[in-house]
């Protein structure tokens, strides 16, 4: 009889110590869930984005040949240029303003500035005259080499426009800051 009721006393305090471990962790587990939840404003919601600055989104790399040439009656200057240029794309956040975020509940809507190219230069290691020839009564043209560069680098940008840089932009921009919104504990992000 005594040790049926060591027994039952023991299996009562096991039974005791399991429940108490359980609650402890699904109350700790509980009350962390309420603790990181944030209540946002539009306004806190306007500085967290624009602290972001420009989100560059995309980068393409693309080749162009330039063929820039000086022609006159006493003779031609002219440029062959390789040029590999790299064009970036992406939003520039620092435009959003608190009109263009809305906050429902767990729900937020953005109207975001369209994307548009950040940045577009030549990669001058992969970049190489091919060709300079200067006539016979002409002074060589240092200024020919620099107008051929411009020229790629603007013919570089328009192509990669033309290449849909801005529409992908638009949507890496887009996947990145929804992305970022439900870490920030909203369910539903959507873009205007």
């Amino acid at each position: 009889m005594r040790q049926l009721r060591n027994f039952t006393w023991t299996l009562t305090a096991i039974v005791v110590l399991v429940l108490a471990a359980y609650l402890t962790f699904t109350a700790a587990r509980w009350l962390n869930r309420g603790a990181g939840m944030h209540f946002w404003s539009t306004t806190s919601v306007v500085r967290e984005v624009q602290s972001l600055s420009d989100l560059v989104t995309v980068k393409f790399v693309m080749n162009k040949v330039v063929v820039l040439e000086d022609v006159k009656w006493y003779g031609e200057n002219r440029v062959l240029l390789l040029a590999q240029g790299v064009v970036k794309a992406g939003i520039d956040l620092r435009k959003l303003q608190p009109v263009d975020v809305s906050i429902t509940g767990k729900k937020i809507s953005l109207r975001l500035p369209p994307a548009q190219i950040t940045d577009a230069y030549l990669d001058d290691t992969a970049s190489q005259v091919i060709d300079h020839t200067t006539g016979l009564l002409r002074a060589f043209d240092k200024n020919l080499e620099q107008s051929a560069r411009q020229n790629a680098v603007d013919d570089i940008a328009r192509a990669a426009r033309h290449a849909g840089i801005l529409d992908e932009a638009n949507q890496r921009g887009r996947a990145e800051l929804q992305s970022f919104f439900k870490r920030a504990g909203f369910e539903s992000v959507e873009f205007r």
